[in-house]
């Protein structure tokens, strides 16, 4: 299970414990509605992809560290330097 699940769950359980369970049910709905929408998942896609892209950077950057290696830095593809 995805942690946003998690988080839609508790924001629908907390609003939904004061205001009773048939608006907990509508705020159910509505965040898996928002959740599964075609714009969110794409959107929430390319901040994956850009936070994978990340990570694989600062791994580089860590390991060129650890490893001494000092040599010149170059640009790649992606506009990170190396």
């Amino acid at each position: 299970m995805k942690v946003s699940n998690f988080a839609y769950a508790g924001v629908g359980y907390v609003l939904g414990a004061r205001a009773g369970r048939a608006r907990y049910d509508q705020i159910v709905r509505l965040a898996r509605r928002v959740a599964g929408s075609q714009t969110v998942q794409s959107t929430a896609g390319l901040l994956q992809a850009q936070l994978d892209q990340f990570g694989a950077h600062a791994r580089h950057l860590v390991a060129a560290k650890l490893s001494g290696d000092h040599g010149h830095e170059t640009a790649g593809a992606n506009g990170y330097r190396h």
